[in-house]
């Protein structure tokens, strides 16, 4: 019995699968020529989905059209353990090895060479190989496992040698992976490219929106922070021009971060073809028709969502209030607690989802703010829309107004993204210094806000008044100070005083819209 180790992607984790192959000899015929009843054919076992077992058939076809031998007796394959549901094609080519090795075809001398790498591959019936989800994860689960390398398709090579310390082969064909482990062909590691393909696109320059430099700063407070924000204000005001924008005034994402976001892309075959790992930040905008599945994952084999796609990015939702409500409010945890819980009879998945939200809407639904009691009536049913404990996740309301002639003839142009990113950085640099890498003041809780956010006490009376007027929550308070420390971050400003407290409480436009609203 032969064995070739390879892996299940469960979510966007790998979990070990062998493939264990043993072959009985083809029956006698009971005719009187003594010849052979040719009946060999493979048996898949081992709680195979409808693609694994449509392995049987690519195998066959792949092994002849690379003239190599097909089993003539029964081959009984095992894809252990047993009780773990494999999916999808990436079975073929380890079949197909532990099957030749079974034949003889790869003699004992390759056995050390498949105890010592992982393999992965969907076969073409001429026996070329085709890409595969989830080579990032099987690279990073053969080093932990300690196995030497693993051999993939060559179009996932150069993502799965995103991840350092195993060494990633790429194959073309069945026929090169046979010369591979046959040790007569060298196959040299896959490199990382130095330069990828953008996976996202380009991002939009502020310097090209005009007359928003208040919401261009609030914007670099997002950043800069990593707060969510929403931009309300009327249709063409250039809310939408900015979200895209973000992209470009984001601090780079670090090693660990990139490698998270490129097994989040490799699980989902999202990973651009050649590239390697994914340094820029995802920008993800699914239009408001989406399910709660699509936006949070899910499905009955669940797959990461577009706040997981968004993971150490930003997650846009234009025209927030005709999402689905139920989509919005699945929302709710991700936001305040980074990651998406996936409950299914079959077991349960945590999909990474520490993104930033940036969203956008109209102040009604037709499309500019209430300026009659009907208007206003019609103001509070749209915004209506959306949950109280949704908006307290959000830690800026930024009001975007029309933008005057004055400002679109002008030539002068505004804060470029160069400009803001510049600041941005800054503003990192000092929370790194103060809190740890890694740790933006949009995270802080408990005792380290009260520590870096400590309030001066005009700025602790400010803010107590704004709570009992505005009716804020408890989460709102601490979203509050976490705003002002970023202000005074991106100030360069030590203390948070009250000039802090009183720009912050300037971004929560819609709580002042309901107080207003109450007391009518």
């Amino acid at each position: 019995m032969q064995r070739v180790l390879t892996f299940a992607l469960r979510g966007i984790d790998a979990l070990p699968v062998e493939i264990e192959c043993d072959e009985r000899p083809p029956r006698r015929s009971s005719g009187t020529d003594g010849g052979e009843e040719p009946r060999g054919g493979i048996s898949l076992v081992g709680l195979p989905d409808a693609s694994v077992r449509e392995a049987v058939t690519r195998v066959r076809a792949a092994l002849s059209n690379s003239e190599l031998p097909t089993p003539r007796g029964t081959c009984t394959v095992n894809l252990a353990p047993a009780d773990l549901r494999k999916e999808g094609p990436l079975y073929d080519l380890p079949i197909a090895l532990a099957v030749l090795r079974m034949q003889g075809v790869l003699d004992d001398g390759c056995d050390e060479m498949l105890a010592r790498f992982g393999v992965a591959g969907e076969l073409a019936l001429d026996g070329l190989l085709r890409p595969i989800r989830g080579s990032t994860s099987f690279a990073a689960f053969a080093r932990d496992q300690g196995l030497h390398g693993i051999v993939v398709p060559k179009a996932n090579a150069p993502e799965a040698a995103a991840v350092r310390g195993i060494s990633v082969h790429g194959v073309a064909s069945l026929g090169e992976a046979v010369a591979f482990f046959a040790r007569q062909m060298q196959i040299p590691p896959e490199r990382e490219p130095d330069e990828c393909p953008p996976p996202f696109g380009s991002a939009v320059d502020l310097a090209d929106v005009r007359g928003q430099e208040a919401a261009k700063r609030a914007l670099a407070l997002a950043a800069a922070g990593g707060h969510n924000a929403l931009l309300i204000g009327p249709a063409g005001s250039g809310k939408t021009m900015m979200a895209r924008a973000m992209p470009g005034i984001l601090p780079p994402l670090t090693p660990d971060e990139a490698l998270e976001v490129t097994r989040i892309y490799s699980a989902v075959g999202a990973v651009p073809r050649g590239a390697g790992l994914i340094r820029e930040r995802p920008f993800r905008a699914p239009h408001h028709t989406a399910s709660s599945a699509a936006i949070v994952g899910g499905g009955s084999v669940p797959r990461p969502g577009e706040v997981s796609l968004a993971h150490h990015g930003v997650l846009f939702l234009d025209e927030l209030p005709e999402f689905p409500r139920v989509a919005l409010e699945c929302l709710r945890e991700p936001l305040e607690d980074g990651f998406v819980t996936i409950a299914r009879a079959q077991g349960t998945l945590r999909f990474p989802a520490r993104t930033m939200l940036v969203a956008a809407m109209n102040p009604s639904h037709a499309g500019g703010f209430a300026h009659s009691a009907s208007e206003r009536r019609a103001q509070e049913k749209y915004i209506g829309r959306l949950s109280g404990p949704l908006l307290d996740r959000i830690d800026l309301h930024v009001e975007v107004r029309a933008v005057p002639f004055a400002a679109l003839q002008g030539a002068r142009r505004g804060a470029s993204s160069a400009d803001l990113r510049a600041k941005v950085l800054e503003a990192r640099g000092r929370m790194e210094l103060r809190q740890g890498r890694g740790m933006p003041n949009a995270r802080l809780a408990g005792r380290d806000l009260d520590r870096v956010a400590a309030l001066e006490s005009a700025a602790q009376r400010m803010l107590e008044s704004a709570m009992r007027d505005l009716g804020l929550s408890a989460r709102a308070y601490d979203r509050i100070r976490r705003v002002a420390r970023t202000i005074a971050d991106l100030d360069g400003v030590d203390a948070v005083g009250e000039s802090q407290i009183a720009e912050a409480l300037h971004y929560r436009v819609l709580d002042r819209m309901r107080a207003a609203e109450a007391m009518r």
